[in-house]
């Protein structure tokens, strides 16, 4: 893509780069009030049945998978023009969604800056290993990575780590404002669940909290992971990435059922969000749909996107993720065809005598 369709491509797409206060409000509106109304719910039908709870707080899960893409918003100073009304929303919606504003946003927006850079991974994005670098790590560091990209460890111990851990300290080097959002945030929930514990009891709060925490978590992971990690992504070296290639080469468009395009904020179009992260996820679609080479973007549906689980390494040969069995594969008929070559020089000289 030359330069001047690049300029054109993100001239089509600036103006939906605007906040609509009446659209913001009424997400706001058909958002929160739902989570706390199905969290009651739950409460109230563990009288009925544990297995009403639970799909009663799976749905509520969903609405704190919606909640945070508000929160992404806010992050992003596009979900109202206001930048202290999106602290202060970003700020509260970060309570619910157990995430701390300030540090998140930092990270966030670090992400953005550099996704798809090869030399520049590892704040606010997955680990990703090329095959060179698993095929020279040490024999812990496979292990570790190996674990780290295990659907089990990553879907499952993900969301406890992200919420108990991950999200509840400051990352060393923070500034003061970043410092002491994060401790309002946790004394907030350290409040909040002590007036539930003392309310409804450890059981109940475990059996309803720990679902949409647990889901809500496994849910947000799953979206961030396959909307950069499809076969064919972007990734380059500082020398030839290109924010605009990574942004649309780069992220997904995930193709969703309407229901759960709404639940999860429109964020399936990410290919417009990485483009312009200026643009509310309500107007995400719209952008998509009036922008032709945007549509033109890797489309992953459910189905397809299951696919993205056997994508472990980026083979920068190949400009594609594969396997850990392909990569096998790979040094195995390597190893042949230096054993083969070796053969066939060793060979040579008695041919030649001949």
């Amino acid at each position: 893509m030359s330069k001047q369709k690049q300029a054109e491509l993100r001239k089509n797409v600036a103006p939906y780069e605007k906040a609509n206060k009446k659209s913001s409000v009424i997400q706001l509106l058909n958002t929160i009030p739902a989570f706390f109304i199905l969290w009651f719910l739950a409460y109230q039908s563990l009288s009925i049945s544990i297995w009403l709870t639970i799909p009663l707080a799976i749905v509520a899960a969903g609405f704190v998978v919606r909640m945070f893409i508000i929160f992404h918003d806010c992050a992003h100073q596009s979900f109202f023009k206001n930048k202290k009304a999106n602290r202060i929303l970003g700020t509260l919606t970060g309570i619910i969604t157990h995430f701390a504003f300030e540090k998140w946003k930092r990270s966030h927006s670090i992400h953005h800056a550099t996704s798809g850079n090869l030399d520049k991974r590892g704040t606010g994005d997955m680990w990703v290993m090329t095959v060179e670098e698993y095929k020279q790590a040490s024999f812990w560091q496979r292990l570790t990575y190996r674990l780290y990209r295990n659907p089990l460890v990553m879907f499952g111990l993900g969301p406890i780590f992200l919420f108990l851990i991950d999200n509840r300290f400051n990352r060393k080097g923070a500034r003061r404002k970043e410092r002491l959002n994060t401790y309002l945030i946790n004394a907030s929930l350290v409040v909040i669940y002590g007036l539930l514990l003392w309310g409804i009891g450890w059981e109940a709060l475990l059996i309803i909290q720990g679902t949409i925490l647990f889901v809500s978590g496994a849910l947000g992971i799953w979206l961030f992971y396959v909307q950069h990690q499809f076969e064919d992504s972007y990734f380059e070296n500082e020398a030839e990435w290109d924010y605009v290639k990574a942004a649309v080469d780069g992220s997904s468009y995930y193709k969703l059922p309407k229901v759960i395009q709404w639940i999860t904020g429109s964020i399936g179009f990410h290919h417009v969000h990485h483009l312009n992260p200026r643009v509310p996820n309500y107007y995400l679609e719209e952008a998509h749909a009036s922008t032709p080479p945007l549509q033109k973007a890797t489309t992953i549906t459910f189905l397809s996107s299951l696919e993205s689980l056997r994508f472990r390494l980026y083979d920068e040969e190949s400009k594609s993720f594969v396997s850990f069995k392909a990569v096998k594969n790979i040094s195995r008929e390597g190893r042949m065809t230096a054993a083969k070559n070796l053969n066939l020089t060793n060979r040579r000289p008695d041919f030649q005598e001949k």
